[in-house]
């Protein structure tokens, strides 16, 4: 196997195609179709399955292969690494994982501070659901994400804990109140949304032993804000998703108190490329660990 078989295999995964895979890497469809062709022979295995109407498709083991690459790829890349860091440069590619709100708070502010000492090193930015860049991690597609508990088997690193708010229209019953008790809520039309939050809702009614009236499953914020707006029912939600509020809408305090936790997660931090625990470091100093739990700081 070499090194170009190797990244086209895992460029022809990612994007479906033996074309798009051979733009991106200037390679001729034949050289293509030859290069994959050869490590199939050696591997005396399929890998990937050719049909006109659904793309290329990766056999089962094919899917397992794939993982391992990309790990192969991260050791190349690596090398790079420590040979650039030799000569005083600082280079390499990062692929960050963030669901929208952690996007928008924390990567302009990382990526803006480590642009400015190290201008060599790129990012690939994936932004999606908390499930979404699990397996994103799970296939080593990205080397690094913020993500809510449950995190996995990886290594993880405490950022944030963040308030989570009711949030009600202005002529709410209970939007009189500065702060709500959570088992006042159980007679209302609850709005599900699925950015991560449904594990701190869940302790929440638990911990207060109230019922969770969900009448309503939303995939975004901005979704389940347009519903309260109509009245269909009240969600809740963190402070970074609520730093502005549409005209109409209210937060207000839960109690008991509610938190959402953020947590950098990468596969193994002793095993990160070099760029990859820089981007660690400067997450760390931009934005040191606030409110970790007691639990966690007995840990550290």
């Amino acid at each position: 196997m070499t090194y170009t078989q190797i990244k086209l295999f895992v460029k022809i995964a990612e994007t479906g195609s033996f074309t798009k895979a051979g733009l991106e890497l200037n390679m001729t469809q034949p050289a293509v179709s030859r290069a994959i062709s050869s490590l199939e022979s050696e591997l005396d295995i399929l890998l990937l399955l050719r049909d006109r109407r659904s793309g290329v498709q990766l056999t089962d083991a094919g899917k397992q292969i794939v993982v391992l690459f990309r790990e192969i790829l991260g050791t190349y890349a690596k090398v790079d690494q420590v040979v650039a860091e030799e000569k005083g440069l600082q280079v390499g590619t990062i692929r960050v994982g963030a669901f929208p709100v952690a996007a928008a708070h924390f990567l302009p502010s990382i990526i803006s501070a480590i642009a400015k000492q190290h201008p060599g090193i790129a990012f690939e930015l994936y932004e999606g659901s908390i499930d979404e860049l699990r397996s994103l991690l799970e296939t080593r597609m990205i080397d690094v994400a913020f993500l809510m508990p449950p995190d996995g088997e990886w290594d993880t690193i405490h950022i944030y804990r963040e308030k989570m708010f009711a949030v009600l229209r202005e002529d709410h019953p209970l939007s009189s109140m500065s702060v709500v008790p959570v088992k006042q809520l159980s007679a209302e039309p609850f709005i599900t949304c699925k950015a991560g939050y449904e594990p701190p809702i869940m302790d929440l009614f638990e911990r207060a032993k109230a019922h969770l009236q969900t009448k309503y499953i939303v995939q975004s914020v901005n979704m389940a804000l347009r519903m309260a707006e109509e009245g269909l029912g009240f969600p809740i939600l963190s402070e970074l998703a609520l730093k502005t509020l549409p005209p109409g809408l209210v937060k207000r305090e839960l109690e008991p108190n509610a938190y959402r936790d953020i947590r950098l997660v990468v596969p193994s931090a002793e095993e990160a490329s070099h760029a990859v625990k820089l981007f660690i470091r400067t997450t760390l100093a931009l934005f040191p660990p606030q409110g970790i739990p007691d639990s966690e700081q007995a840990a550290q």
